[in-house]
């Protein structure tokens, strides 16, 4: 947690890659015989980023400069006199010559290069070390093959032993060597064995993106860790170093592209797109290429408007389609590799083609095509819903919005159209079902959207781990087998995805080819897949990113859960607290289950049972039950003296719940089949209903309050404990966060307690003080 970085006049740290110095010297000692030389085979910008944060965290972590041969490698590895093995970085074919000579120099000896089984493997890849990270003995020991990469794609790696001793870091393309050094070095810092590797990896999506909500006044929309690392009092790409360093934060975890401005665009980040400000763009999205990061740009669709002075912004005007297609040639001529825009279009007073009378395919294809010709992708919003409805209006149901959208236009976008579809269908809250629409389309491209910064979910001033959240949400199949995980891959289903975090290993296949791990076949069947996962980013100017601690875990996890989502959160939980909090097991041990039991415990004190909500309008944060409820936003819970919950059944309510395919459809449409934790979400019931456990609907509510305010200020006595292992400053800062949560959880506590007291006249069965 040491501060590493600087950034004009801020000081701030380096999250998981601060590269301290590992405590184990003989651990030290058997990393350093295999680290102390480096040879980068090849040039590029990926390469050199590879070469310089392999130096960075080699020298940090183990205390040696390693000797740099990448300018002479004829002379280096394997030839009569070398001394000693190496890290080999580099593109597959360009490598191989190297490891040739290494095997016949090597006289099929092996060097002593590995972690021993103590301290380093007890911490390693078989305790949860990540995807692309995990050491994972071969049949028998030794060296092991060189890979065949000739299916690889441009971001997929392996890290093979060789027959001396060396390691290689191979990869399809630069961003695959790239994701492959950081690979390596997540071993390393997680105390891995380094004695037999060879790992294969791909991610299990094209697209992996991060979503900035940041404005150009330096402000962040339902940010909650200081400013905008982009903007600065209406200027782009001032802090160019620490831009750096996110991005070697964010490429570290797979992220290959962000979108910098907010998706609610106003007048000044329209004028993003004009030709005075693309060279501020082009900074910013040239320090995001050197960690294969594309650039993208949330727009305005009615720009051609507000920006070129045109009298309509309808998508079927060719005066429209040909300002966006002049626009663009300009973008992407000043700004290469540039990754597309993303649009929310006819939601929450955004214009769109709705007021042209078009629908979202024609607005939605309209700038697919003058993106094309780059290889662009415009990523479409499905958040769209009529936020001026009557409260009294109990048929309008915002839930049923984005299916009823966009479901009748399945095939209708272009290929290089994805529709990015919230997991939930409401916005956010700590307990949905997941998105029909998700499972729904079978001819679009799709991504899940997913929101790291916690908006709902404590605004990271409350612990709130949401990767088991999100796991329930990649993992859900409405009754065929296909998951929300398939879905976003482009799979039919019944496949297992790539990467490899607590899962096997090749299948067997001696040899690790690309062939033996590639995974998720259709999607490569259908050869222009480009959907995945995007999230809402949580970072900020804050000296440790996300304001809360913790909160880091979201950023870290959601990358990582992106590249592999069959990973579990608990494993990429320990993974974040070696690498960001230090090998320490009674810290381990206590931050694992301060995580893991953290969703739960804030769902448990804030809103009930699915229902959402009950948070104070606008700014969203903190206790306040009719808050939406006579609002135009269509929020409501229905609470009356009998009972609670919205009907959204098809017999008797919304026919919501109609949606989904039939299996899920008939399990939602039942109070009896209907998931306890929903059940408020698709059924009004009386306070005296029963749950499967036994309890009724009111004394359920009252004892999760009382239990959530106990556990959460469980969470403060469980830090405290290992204050004394832990840098000051560090446990300070967390403490009093904590703290702030214990005595909010009891707000939470009291007020929804008292609330459906007076509601329901029912008092507590325990007798508990209500107000």
């Amino acid at each position: 947690m040491m501060i590493a970085g600087k950034a004009g006049h801020e000081a701030y740290e380096q999250a998981w890659l601060g590269y301290r110095r590992l405590e184990d010297e003989a651990l030290r000692a058997r990393y350093a015989a295999v680290c102390g030389r480096l040879i980068v085979v090849g040039e590029g910008a990926g390469l050199a980023s590879a070469r310089l944060e392999l130096r960075r965290a080699i020298k940090g972590l183990l205390g040696c400069e390693p000797v740099d041969l990448s300018a002479e490698t004829e002379a280096g590895i394997g030839d009569e006199g070398a001394v000693g093995p190496a890290i080999v970085v580099g593109l597959a074919d360009a490598v191989r010559d190297i490891w040739v000579k290494s095997a016949s120099g090597a006289a099929g000896t092996q060097a002593g290069a590995g972690a021993g089984a103590g301290a380093g493997a007890g911490a390693g890849a078989g305790a949860g070390a990540g995807a692309g990270a995990g050491a994972r003995a071969g049949p028998g020991a030794g060296a092991t093959e060189m890979p065949d990469m000739g299916t690889f794609g441009d971001e997929d790696y392996a890290i093979r032993s060789g027959k001396d001793g060396s390691i290689y870091l191979l990869g399809g393309g630069e961003k695959g060597v790239l994701y492959a050094a950081f690979g390596f070095i997540r071993l390393l810092q997680t105390g891995g064995d380094i004695r037999v590797l060879q790992t294969v990896e791909r991610p299990a999506y094209p697209l992996r993106m991060i979503d900035h909500w940041d404005n150009a006044d330096g402000s962040v929309e339902r940010g909650y860790a200081g400013g905008s690392l982009f903007f600065n009092d209406g200027r782009l790409g001032e802090r160019l170093d620490r831009i750096r360093d996110y991005a070697r934060l964010t490429a570290s975890i797979g992220i290959n592209a962000v979108a910098v401005n907010n998706v609610n665009v106003h007048a000044e980040e329209t004028r993003l797109l004009a030709p005075e400000r693309l060279d501020d763009v082009a900074r910013v999205a040239d320090v995001l290429r050197e960690y294969g990061i594309a650039l993208y740009l949330s727009v305005n669709f009615a720009a051609p408007i507000e920006l070129g002075g045109l009298v309509t912004a309808d998508p079927l005007d060719p005066a429209v389609a040909a300002w966006w297609r002049d626009t663009t040639d300009e973008v992407c001529r000043r700004i290469p590799g540039f990754g597309g825009f993303a649009v929310k279009a006819d939601s929450e007073h955004r214009p769109g083609p709705f007021t042209y009378g078009r629908d979202h395919a024609d607005g939605a294809n309209m700038l697919a095509d003058v993106l094309a010709p780059h290889g662009g992708t415009v990523i479409w919003r499905c958040f769209v819903y009529d936020c001026k409805q009557d409260w009294r209006d109990r048929r309008t149901d915002r839930a049923r919005a984005a299916y009823d959208h966009f479901m009748p236009l399945d095939g209708a976008f272009r290929d290089n159209v994805v529709l990015q579809i919230k997991h939930g269908p409401m916005d956010f809250q700590v307990r949905e079902p997941v998105s029909p629409l998700l499972l729904g389309l079978r001819r679009t491209q799709i991504a899940l959207e997913l929101q790291i910064t916690q908006e709902y979910t404590g605004q990271q001033r409350h612990l709130c781990y949401l990767l088991p959240m999100w796991k329930e949400v990649l993992d859900f199949e409405a009754g065929d087998g296909r998951t929300v995980a398939d879905a976003a891959g482009g799979r039919k289903g019944g496949t297992k995805v790539a990467g490899r975090l607590g899962g096997p290993d090749t299948g067997g296949r001696k040899d690790g080819s690309a062939d033996a791990d590639r995974q998720g076949g259709e999607a490569a069947a259908m050869g222009g897949w480009r959907g995945g996962l995007a999230a809402v980013s949580n970072v900020g100017t804050d000296a440790n990113w996300t304001g809360h601690l913790h909160a880091q875990a979201n950023w870290y996890g959601y990358g990582r859960l992106a590249w592999d989502p069959s990973a579990t959160a608990e494993a990429i939980g320990r993974e974040w607290i070696r690498m960001a909090l230090g090998p320490d097991a009674s810290v381990e041990e206590t931050v694992i289950k301060m995580l893991m039991d953290s969703h739960a415990i804030y769902e448990s004190y804030t809103a009930p049972l699915g229902v959402g909500w009950m948070v104070q309008p606008n700014h969203h944060y903190g206790p306040n039950v009719d808050g939406y409820e006579y609002s135009p936003w269509g929020t409501y819970h229905y609470a009356d003296r009998a009972g609670i919950g919205v009907d959204r059944t098809v017999a008797t309510g919304t026919g919501y719940a109609g949606q989904y395919p039939p299996a899920a459809a008939a399990m939602y449409e039942s109070p009896r089949t209907c998931p306890d934790e929903l059940l408020l979400f698709f059924h009004h019931v009386p306070y005296d209903a029963r749950l499967k456990t036994g309890k009724t609907v009111i004394q359920h509510i009252y004892d999760t309050r009382f239990e959530g305010a106990e556990r959460a200020a469980g969470l403060l006595a469980a830090w405290n404990s290992i204050a004394d292992r832990l840098p000051a400053r560090v446990h300070m800062d967390v403490r009093a966060r904590l703290a702030h949560q214990a005595e909010h959880a009891r707000e939470w506590r009291d007020q929804l307690n008292t609330y459906f007291y007076r509601k329901s006249g029912i008092p507590d069965a325990q007798g508990r003080t209500i107000y």
